[in-house]
């Protein structure tokens, strides 16, 4: 019986089967264009769009939580259907994942949506850390004790520690720092200094994806930022797409980048706003949010932890998320939380060749478990017993 495999995040959900070497990344929105007024573009049929200026988007998640049921049913119905998957939805098992300290209305209608509409066979709901870990697990010859999470995220980005394969959730911590923060941020700063952008989201989170980089010491970098003309090593020139010659951004080579458009080109220059957006991630204040960096959350969180499992924590710390894909994200974390761990504790991290798809990995596997029968809910008996069976089997 096929399994299908989905992780539900708010920006990007990934979604295959369990025998899929990889999923398909699927933005989970709907997107109207100006340039095509008689359609919408479900999830990624944006790829068909050839004009991607002023894009409106319809969101089925607002602050990392489910709250549009009517798109992001849409949005199902297409991964689901003949023009995706091809889903035998009676002869098939769902492994799906929901947010951190999602609500109890929101998981009904979840299980009701999966159950009674779509009536897939069976239902496993989790968190997408919950993956990662299994994943982690899977990949050790020794099966570590103790585990802990960084989920840097669309919305949010979240610690969660695990021991024994089981959440730990009243240590769970939560910074309201996520990818939709740096693109907004990146908006605005394009905006006052050289160019109105804030209709540009798609274009901007391109741009933001390919010159943006996790400073290694902020100061100094800023220092470079300051120099004039071959001495600046980090100012970059980025041509904009115009949808008819450029169909995608991109950077210009550093000896091309003089600071002046070519006849035909719009350019935006990035100079400090390279490292300074991404640098939100570990100083949150630095926008008024007043809350840790993600480096500090991470010990913090350890330490508030009992003492005999902290050693355990600090040599099995993952990064998962779309943000650990930023260059220098690794190496700045690692040194970072270096700095803060006691000398005595060893700090392993592990950093997955692809973050952003490193949950859904983990859900393919657990998809061949032969616990995994136990673990979910089957339609016979959430049909006998309703929600209440979920709420005692899932572990959210």
């Amino acid at each position: 019986m096929a399994t299908v495999v989905l992780d539900n995040g708010a920006g990007l959900a990934k979604v295959g089967y369990s025998t899929d070497k990889n999923p398909r990344l699927m933005p989970n929105c709907i997107t109207k264009a100006k340039s095509v007024r008689t359609r919408t573009f479900i999830g990624d049929q944006i790829d068909d769009c050839k004009d991607l200026s002023g894009l409106f988007y319809l969101l089925p998640f607002q602050k990392g939580y489910l709250v549009n049921w009517e798109i992001q049913r849409q949005i199902w119905d297409y991964m689901f259907g003949k023009d995706c998957l091809k889903v035998d939805l009676h002869d098939s098992n769902i492994i799906v994942t929901e947010p951190y300290f999602n609500f109890n209305s929101v998981q009904e209608a979840m299980d009701e949506i999966f159950f009674e509409e779509y009536q897939f066979n069976s239902v496993f709901r989790c968190n997408p850390s919950f993956l990662s870990q299994y994943k982690h697990c899977k990949e050790k010859d020794q099966k570590p004790l103790c585990s802990i999470v960084l989920d840097a995220g669309y919305s949010f980005t979240h610690i969660i520690p695990y021991c024994k394969g089981k959440k730990l959730s009243h240590c769970t911590k939560r910074i309201d720092v996520g990818g939709k923060v740096l693109t907004n941020h990146l908006k605005e700063v394009i905006s006052y200094r050289q160019l109105m952008v804030m209709d540009e989201t798609y274009v901007l989170n391109q741009l933001k994806e390919d010159v943006c980089y996790v400073s290694q010491d902020f100061m100094k970098d800023m220092d470079i930022g300051r120099k004039k003309g071959k001495e600046n090593t980090i100012a970059r020139d980025y041509v904009l797409p115009d949808y008819t010659h450029i169909k995608r951004g991109y950077v210009k080579p550093i000896e091309e980048t003089t600071g002046r458009a070519k006849d035909g080109e719009q350019i935006i220059r990035m100079n400090n706003e390279r490292f300074a957006i991404p640098e939100l991630l570990f100083h949150p204040s630095d926008v008024g949010i007043h809350e840790m960096g993600v480096a500090e959350a991470v010990v913090h969180t350890i330490q508030s932890l009992p003492e005999e499992m902290q050693p355990h924590m600090y040599s099995n710390v993952i990064l998962t998320g779309g943000n650990c894909r930023i260059p220098g994200f690794y190496s700045r974390m690692e040194s970072e939380t270096r700095s803060m761990t006691p000398a005595e504790y060893d700090l392993c991290m592990k950093k997955p060749e692809n973050p952003s798809t490193y949950a859904w990995e983990g859900g393919t596997l657990l998809a061949k478990d032969p616990q995994m029968k136990k673990m979910s809910v089957s339609r016979e008996e959430y049909e006998e017993n309703g929600h209440n069976i979920c709420f005692e089997k899932f572990d959210v």
